[in-house]
């Protein structure tokens, strides 16, 4: 007989706690782990690759020392950087590049801060990439699935590129309807996956247990330092194994640290070792494997359903990628560095699951440029190491540079760990780097031209920003103004909400109503949406009240903060507000909201370079329709337009 004491929880509640555990796991499964957990489909293929401008002959050793530097690889870089140290930095419990950037933007002002901008600078450069990796990633996943037809039938290798063009076009088309319904079978079929690709390399191992001699860290160092010309080449392609190291820390606010790390150790980790060993012994046995040993470690009646399992995963792997690619670019926007895009949330009950149409039809766009550009994953290869190694090794140093600063760590604790993860990260972009001319500038290109935005961007709102406040001129002074108005204003019955950048200058749609029309309403509300950098904001905390110097004006100013997570609702603000402090009732129901629209050209005073005006007046063409953007309704919104020169 079981009984329960006073002082533990009840069984049933520890059950219900370890569902719930189990469910996040899963969940995480789905979402996080696509990405690296599809690597060993073309990893060791892309290594040994004869087509390689820098190949890697197959031999014994060779292959001894590429799995164990696989291995060990996967374990500094994600087990031991992104698992046990950089996921330790979130910001309010969200991850990725984005958090480490506002962390160091809070560390502007203070200590370090001028190294903190450029470091910051440098983190928006590792976002930029992102959208690179987000464009290659569904192109060579799904392509790497799809070749698995060439060894089930090699009559059908003709057909790999419009197959895979069908998928991606699929993948795209079924995004606005959101993930969340989808997302629920995404965790049992990675399960299966990953037990699959476990149990297949058990069966490789078995034939050639040697292999697991690998496992030694001095095959590693042998054939790094003892075949040092051949090993560095092959690090461009080694590091396709830790692809998708940067979607854990990305991803850590859905699923939360613990989660991530239970599903990495627990399942993922053993289950890409053992694909990885299996490999090796294939090779070992049958060095004419080398085409595709990942197929070719099933047996000829499952290589079919392994390649369509395949394409499942690598299809799940894609989804997590360019889910990822939303977030970057709605907290990109929220943070200054892109225009106000549209942004459509998905699941009532999960933040963070949004669609941003613009961006999902440019990925669309690009990957399948690249399909038919590259036309198969060992020519991609070239180009997706260094998306990757570039991001790793920025989210390594920003890690350090926060541990320092922020923390407190002391600096020979720092260097001590900074160091080394550094030199590997440096060895693989270094070798990344000499495959420049075949493929790897590619998402360096990607980078620069989403960094030359996203600076032009933050560059050009600096600009208008000034520009503004010498138009709108001083808020108070305005209020002053209207006290003394003669004749007295015209106020006429009802709500005018008048949404300004922030409480110093005066609404342009405001000044010219009362400029041009002498009217206003009885009740007037100066809304200003301050983005904050955490997350999201409780409604507790959502809204400011500032009466303006006058008690019964009936003006005000209420200052609705948001997180960079959150889309910013006006009305439901606006709800929010304690009436005692609003100087008169404000029927939200009924209120007209007024916006001031601003019409950019090009003008002659320096501000920016010329062609950075271009591109500074043609990326406005992308910002969302503001009235929408701030769930304003359709038919009681004014917008008020003026010219201003950049």
């Amino acid at each position: 007989m079981v009984t329960e004491s006073a002082d533990s929880p009840p069984i049933h509640a520890t059950d219900g706690r370890n569902t719930v555990r189990a469910a996040v796991v899963i969940g995480a499964l789905g979402v996080v782990f696509g990405d690296i957990g599809t690597s060993p489909i073309y990893t060791i293929q892309t290594v040994f690759n004869p087509a390689d401008p820098h190949p890697v002959p197959i031999s014994t050793d060779n292959v001894y020392g590429v799995v164990s530097l696989i291995f060990w690889s996967v374990m500094i870089i994600v087990t031991l950087t992104y698992i046990s140290l950089v996921m330790r930095a979130d910001n309010d419990g969200e991850g990725g590049i984005m958090a480490l950037i506002t962390l160091l933007r809070r560390l502007g002002g203070g200590r370090g801060g001028h190294a903190a901008v450029v470091l910051a600078g440098l983190g928006i450069f590792g976002a930029a990439l992102f959208f690179g990796d987000s464009m290659i990633t569904p192109a060579i996943s799904v392509l790497s699935a799809v070749e698995g037809l060439k060894i089930v039938q090699p009559g059908l290798e003709d057909l790999i590129v419009p197959i895979t063009a069908v998928i991606i076009v699929g993948l795209f088309t079924v995004q606005r309807r959101g993930t969340a319904a989808v997302g629920r079978l995404f965790g049992p079929v990675m399960i299966v996956w990953f037990v699959v690709i476990g149990a297949l390399g058990i069966s490789g191992i078995a034939r050639h247990p040697e292999i697991l001699k690998a496992l030694s860290p001095t095959y590693a160092l042998s054939f790094m330092f003892g075949h040092f010309g051949i090993a560095f080449f092959a690090l461009a392609a080694i590091v396709l194994a830790v692809t998708g190291a940067e979607a854990l820390y990305a991803d850590m606010g859905h699923f939360g640290r613990k989660a991530i790390t239970r599903g990495w150790l627990g399942l993922v980790l053993p289950a890409c070792a053992l694909s990885y060993l299996g490999q090796g012994a294939l090779l070992l046995g049958d060095r004419t494997a080398v085409s595709s040993p990942f197929f070719l470690l099933a047996p000829g009646w499952a290589r079919l359903p392994l390649v369509l399992l395949a394409t499942a995963a690598t299809v799940i792997a894609s989804q997590a990628v360019i889910t990822g690619a939303y977030s970057v670019a709605s907290q990109a926007a929220q943070l200054g560095y892109l225009p106000r895009l549209r942004i459509a949330h998905t699941s009532e009950s999960t933040i963070g699951q949004i669609y941003v149409p613009w961006i999902n039809w440019m990925l669309m766009v690009s990957v399948l440029t690249l399909v038919f550009a590259f036309r198969s994953s060992a020519a991609l290869a070239f180009a997706f190491g260094m998306a990757v190694t570039a991001t790793i090794s920025i989210t390594t140093l920003l890690f350090f540079y926060v541990a320092h600063v922020k923390w407190r760590t002391p600096l020979w604790l720092v260097l001590l760990g900074a160091v080394p993860l550094l030199f590997v990260d440096a060895l693989f972009l270094a070798a990344n780097l000499t495959k420049l001319v075949h493929g790897a500038w590619l998402p360096l290109l990607i980078g620069l031209t989403a960094f030359t935005v996203m600076t032009t961007w933050a560059r050009g709102r600096v600009v208008v920003t000034r520009a503004r406040e010498e138009a709108e001129g001083p808020l108070r002074a305005f209020i002053d103004q209207l006290q003394d108005y003669q004749p007295p204003l015209l106020r006429i019955a009802g709500t005018a909400v008048f949404l300004n950048r922030g409480d110093r200058t005066a609404p342009l749609a405001m000044r010219a109503n009362v400029e041009h029309n002498r009217v206003l309403h009885e009740h007037v509300v100066i809304l200003t949406i301050d983005t904050l950098p955490v997350p999201r904001v409780a409604d507790s905390a959502r809204t400011e009240i500032d009466q303006l110097g006058y008690s019964e004006d009936g003006i005000i100013h209420v200052t609705a903060q948001y997180g960079y997570m959150e889309t910013p609702n006006v009305p439901h603000a606006l709800r929010l507000l304690d009436p005692a402090q609003t100087e008169g009732p404000i029927s939200v129901e009924d209120a007209s909201y007024f916006l001031s629209k601003i019409e950019l050209k090009k003008g002659p005073a320096p501000t920016m370079a010329s062609w950075r005006k271009h591109l500074f007046i043609a990326t406005s063409h992308v910002t969302a329709d503001a009235a929408e953007y701030f769930g304003l309704p359709g038919e009681r919104t004014v917008i008020m337009g003026s010219r201003i020169e950049v």
